[in-house]
């Protein structure tokens, strides 16, 4: 593979000192010490080890695994002062350098702002830098194996400067700055949809979504109204109790899948086991933390996705304490591992988490 130098992080802007802390965290429990740059509202965070010859190990780390981060990029070079009318001269030699074929070319910003300028510059400059790189023999092909060769990412602050590295797709995330494209259906109650609909996607394969998501399961939805959530459980054939003081929307009523329940959402309690708990509430990490942890103690579900709205400051380690509160309440049970959390791009001042039993 070819060398590194550093480790570029996407986050969401204004969450880049818990992306360093997470990343100084996990590099540390693999024996990797460094420092990060973390600019704030930046949208990216970089690390580098102390030792460069430690650094590989780096190249392995999920990024599914990692909260904070979208996407995680191992840099061999970083170029600056670009020459504006001759920018391939400067950047091609570097990329030979690496020593490797790739199997798919990313130009990527920070999702900020002031980085969204460079979004028509990145798709301008594709084509010709996809061009030179074939005639350098350099294979760029977004249909080779991914097991094969990694994926070629240039990483623009500016249109004259760039971080130049690669990710392993086995580890990477396979969507573009990390972020899915996904678009808002058509007869949705609300954006929060997106919200679930993403979590399916950063969560599970296509075969497992196709295993955990069948029609004829049952779910709960707690703190649906007005069913953003429920209606993705609709459209896929579930039963749904939609437990909300709120309204819920009457189209998705009239779909003769969901039991609107107007009480409670922290005693409620379903008769039997259900396959799904999804919880959008409102409410303290901790508390919501401790609800999913008694729901899958006493086998009221299967599996459960839920949101934890965070405080101002803390964050990480808020995320931390709800999954210690899970396990330490499922302990003794059938717990398959330690929950699993992810800032999701249609997230904002929050996370996701998933559990299963």
């Amino acid at each position: 593979m070819p060398p590194l130098t550093h480790l570029i992080l996407y986050c969401r802007a204004g969450f880049e000192n818990e992306c360093a802390a997470e990343i100084a965290d996990v590099a540390a429990a693999m024996g990797v010490f460094g420092f990060c740059k973390a600019k704030p509202d930046s949208g990216y965070v970089q690390f580098v080890p102390h030792e460069p010859q430690q650094a590989r190990a780096l190249s392995g780390i999920p990024v599914d695994r990692l909260v904070f981060a979208r996407q995680a990029v191992c840099v061999s070079e970083f170029l600056t002062q670009l020459p504006v009318h001759d920018r391939l001269q400067a950047l091609l030699p570097a990329i030979e350098r690496m020593g490797q074929r790739y199997a798919d070319l990313r130009l990527e910003t920070a999702d900020t702002n002031d980085a969204k300028a460079l979004n028509t510059f990145c798709r301008k400059f594709a084509g010709p830098l996809r061009h030179a790189l074939e005639k350098k023999s350099i294979a760029v092909s977004n249909h080779a194996d991914p097991a094969e060769a990694p994926n070629l990412h240039l990483f623009f602050l500016s249109s004259s400067a760039v971080h130049i590295g690669w990710s392993d797709p086995a580890s990477a995330s396979p969507w573009v700055m990390g972020i899915p494209r996904l678009k808002f259906p058509s007869g949705a109650p609300s954006r929060s949809t997106l919200k679930l609909e993403e979590a399916f996607f950063c969560f599970f394969s296509e075969a497992q979504r196709t295993a955990k998501l069948r029609a004829g399961m049952s779910a709960v939805d707690l703190g649906a109204a007005p069913g953003g959530w429920t209606w993705q459980l609709v459209k896929r054939g579930m039963h749904v109790t939609a437990v909300d003081n709120g309204p819920m929307d009457a189209t998705l009523m009239a779909s003769g899948l969901v039991e609107h329940l107007r009480v409670d959402g922290f005693r409620y309690r379903p008769a039997k086991t259900v396959d799904w708990l999804v919880c959008d509430i409102v409410e303290q990490p901790a508390r919501i933390a401790a609800l999913v942890g008694r729901w899958l103690a006493q086998n009221d579900c299967r599996n459960a996705i839920f949101n934890l709205k965070l405080p101002m400051k803390k964050r990480y380690e808020a995320v931390q304490q709800c999954g210690d509160i899970i396990q330490a309440t499922l302990t003794g049970s059938a717990m398959a591992e330690r929950p699993r959390f992810k800032q999701l791009y249609h997230d904002r001042e929050e996370v996701t988490g998933y559990l299963s039993v």
